[in-house]
């Protein structure tokens, strides 16, 4: 007799994206970059994440109305989370693809500029977890979205989300992919050896927007 079919419903994922206000992003590059410039690299980082979403669809959660725009521009749904912080915020992403009926969440965060091809990480029973380069934050993340996950973005976000994964008793999968790893936060970030080269309109902002050095520093 031959085997039967798996009828099981196929998985279904989405990819959600917190995006910050533009002109408050970034503010740790503000000793190298002017703030038209930060602006223009949050906004270009967050425009790869969602390119390297595809085919899946996004969910952008954001409190900003320029946000807002550019998301629905750039295709995606907006949730609009005004109070809730990130981790609020990303609860609510979550929830609100469990009651569309969607299987699993990757959340993945803004400032990934080497960001691609996130869609695969849907393919795991669990919670799956990349780390940033320094294994302490949270770059993304998939997690089932009827799972009640709590999360907690911010230092250490890494060892409390595989902390999280263990108390609800799921499986928990740790990849380490040195490109969804690479985030930025301080100057040296855009700055990621040849073998990891940023994407060209990232990088053409990189080099015309940099800050120079003062000639005449004053000294104290």
């Amino acid at each position: 007799m031959p085997a039967l079919p798996d009828l099981a419903p196929p998985v279904s994922a989405s990819v959600l994206v917190p995006v910050k206000a533009f002109a408050q992003a970034k503010l740790r590059l503000a000793g190298a970059y002017d703030p038209a410039t930060r602006a223009e690299l949050a906004r270009a980082m967050a425009a790869r994440v969602l390119r390297a979403a595809a085919p899946l669809p996004v969910v952008v959660v954001c409190d900003d109305e320029e946000v807002w725009a550019w998301a629905e521009r750039e295709g995606a749904e907006v949730l609009w989370t005004p109070g809730l912080g990130l981790n609020g915020a990303v609860e609510a992403g979550v929830a609100h693809l469990r009651r569309r009926g969607v299987d699993r969440a990757i959340v993945a965060h803004a400032d990934l500029p080497l960001a691609t091809e996130l869609a695969w990480l849907a393919g795991f029973p669990g919670v799956t977890l990349v780390p940033d380069r320094r294994r302490d934050g949270t770059n993304v993340a998939c997690v089932p979205t009827d799972a009640g996950f709590r999360f907690a973005y911010g230092a250490g976000s890494f060892a409390a989300h595989r902390a999280e994964a263990a108390r609800l008793g799921l499986l928990t999968r740790l990849v380490a992919d040195e490109r969804l790893s690479w985030d930025v936060d301080l100057p040296g970030d855009l700055s990621p050896p040849p073998t990891l080269a940023l994407p060209s309109s990232i990088a053409a902002l990189v080099e015309a927007g940099a800050t120079p050095p003062d000639p005449h520093p004053v000294e104290v």
